[in-house]
């Protein structure tokens, strides 16, 4: 990748405690509000981040849901202040759940937050995101949850968005045109197709492998996506709660800058170290494009007991109760 190649030739990273426009990642442990304040006006092109739910983690504090939203408006705010023109923020969250079982999608919470700087400040919703994963809490009063969201604004409308950088591969890439001008040409695009608003890759579970003691860790494929399409090389990518450095590390592998923080200490040690690994190329991460799951060919399970019969083989098939 061409912002790997540019780490190595380089041979060592700036990672610091406090913030300077200088340095390559800045992993502050403290308060995000602390971070954020110290990061010039319209110095970062890319904010992107998952708050915590505000549902009782060892890294939170139970607030009520108002004081919730309040703490937030605060956080978004700087957030707000330290984007440049042309620069995005995206908001990955999920849902809360109140005393009474009650879901809340916090989404529906936060958009107001934003639409509040739509005049001041150009702040535009381009996309809300869904990110749709397989495995998760398992509810027995309930659908189980297995998406989440992520809510993609821009500040003003000339903004950057390099969609050739995240293109995925065509389901039908020999199709072509039968009628009109083109007709007989090849209709795909050669280097894939948007991406669209669903996302779907495995979120990080136990034998995910990048997983380590954080509880709620982001796949790096997830802000490696937006890292590529909505900032260039050298550009600063600011995660307010970094966790474990997910967004550091899809920052850092491409090339730009990254600045975080985190209230834990545990958690930002891991991160620096997986900063590091990542700087030497010695990282595990799950690599963009991978498939969610591809099935062993020719098992019992993956042949159609039916192309067996129509093969002429000899194999019963089991009548449907």
């Amino acid at each position: 990748m061409e912002g790997q190649a540019c780490i190595h030739q380089r041979g060592k990273i700036q990672v610091r405690g406090r913030f300077s426009p200088s340095n390559d990642v800045t992993l502050f442990r403290g308060d995000c509000l602390s971070l954020l304040k110290s990061i010039p006006d319209e110095e970062a092109q890319l904010v992107v981040t998952s708050p915590p739910y505000n549902v009782g983690k060892t890294y939170e504090e139970k607030l009520t849901i108002e004081e919730y939203v309040c703490k937030q408006k605060l956080v978004i705010a700087e957030c707000v202040r330290s984007v440049k023109p042309g620069g995005s923020i995206c908001w990955q969250i999920g849902h809360y759940v109140n005393g009474h079982q009650q879901v809340i999608p916090l989404d529906l919470l936060f958009h107001p937050l934003f639409a509040n700087y739509e005049r001041s400040h150009d702040i535009r919703l381009r996309n809300r995101i869904v990110w749709h994963f397989e495995h998760g809490l398992n509810c027995k009063n309930r659908f189980s949850g297995r998406h989440e969201t992520i809510l993609w604004y821009t500040k003003g409308d000339d903004y950057t968005f390099n969609l050739d950088s995240v293109r995925v591969p065509q389901k039908y890439p020999g199709k072509k045109a039968y009628k009109g001008p083109r007709k007989g040409d090849f209709s795909s695009h050669p280097l894939g197709k948007n991406p669209g608003d669903v996302w779907v890759f495995p979120n990080v579970k136990s034998n995910h492998v990048e997983k380590t003691v954080h509880p709620c860790q982001f796949p790096v494929e997830l802000p490696e996506r937006l890292v590529l399409a909505l900032t260039n090389t050298g550009d600063l990518v600011v995660d307010p709660y970094i966790g474990v450095g997910a967004t550091a590390v899809a920052a850092l592998i491409h090339g730009r800058r990254a600045a975080g923080a985190d209230v834990s200490l545990d958690y930002v040690n891991i991160a620096r170290q997986r900063v590091r690994e990542a700087a030497h190329g010695k990282l595990r991460y799950r690599s963009r494009l991978t498939p969610v799951f591809v099935p062993p060919p020719n098992t019992k399970l993956t042949t159609s007991p039916f192309a067996l019969v129509a093969n002429g083989q000899s194999r019963a098939i089991s009548q449907a109760p």
